[in-house]
């Protein structure tokens, strides 16, 4: 068994699940600790059932929630020196904390975490791909654009959690202030549709099992704009999802 369900995707929250046999963990968490519980139970699951939580940087959408979680669960924090540090050791009293190498890949409870180091306002933010008997899993969201390193970490995934932030005229005709408006659509920001749609298009092949657009802008972005993207970059094969901010998305195996 290898697979993953989000139970938030968005600026108001985020949290992913990846399981297999041997391992639960949940990546990020900027929800709630009640909230959690409830969403963990729709998909039979509670905090005690968590081996670790890995996070990717310490913006509170993304981190909000897990010091609270971790000593619920009574489970270590996995992050890099940076996100650890910019949370202050207060943030993590009583949280046991593993600081990560973004450049170095862990070996745990059977799973491969190899971080991909990732272009975001942030210390020392990390994407992350996760191995497990031969089968590779990525979730790629809060950056501003994409490198030829993380290009290059895509090829040959069976799995893709990819951000599809913003529709760039929504962006810029919306009501954001200015100095938001330069910020997400900056090359430390997030990634536009069509941004994502040109990563999408080179981690593209036959081997892409599954691929679900993520951190889905409420107030730039549309689930109607993200559609036709997926379809025209992906193989009719592959699945396509469209995570929310209510409901993240439901489990999603990797065969």
């Amino acid at each position: 068994m290898f697979r993953f369900t989000s139970l938030s995707s968005g600026s108001q929250g985020n949290a992913l699940v990846v399981q297999t046999l041997d391992a639960t963990f949940m990546v990020d968490c900027g929800l709630g600790l009640r909230d959690v519980e409830e969403r963990l139970s729709r998909r039979q699951l509670a905090p005690c059932d968590l081996d670790f939580i890995l996070v990717t940087h310490e913006h509170g959408d993304h981190v909000g929630g897990v010091a609270k979680l971790a000593r619920a669960a009574d489970c270590p924090v996995l992050a890099s020196h940076g996100t650890l540090a910019a949370m202050g050791a207060d943030h993590w009293k009583n949280v046991t904390t593993h600081a990560l190498c973004p450049h170095r890949p862990l070996g745990l409870q059977g799973l491969q975490l190899n971080p991909i180091v990732v272009p975001h306002d942030a210390r020392e933010p990390i994407a992350l791909e996760v191995a497990f008997k031969g089968r590779r899993f990525a979730m790629v969201t809060d950056l501003g654009c994409a490198t030829s390193y993380l290009r290059e970490r895509l090829k040959g995934l069976d799995a893709l959690v990819l951000e599809f932030n913003h529709d760039r005229d929504m962006l810029m005709n919306g009501t954001y202030p200015s100095s938001l408006k330069a910020r997400v659509g900056g090359s430390s920001g997030h990634l536009s549709n069509k941004e994502a749609a040109d990563i999408l298009s080179q981690a593209a092949s036959d081997s892409l099992q599954v691929v679900v657009a993520a951190h889905l802008s409420q107030q730039n972005n549309s689930p109607d704009l993200v559609e036709p993207l997926l379809t025209r970059h992906l193989p009719a094969s592959t699945q396509r999802f469209i995570a929310n901010q209510d409901e993240g998305f439901d489990w999603v195996a990797i065969q």
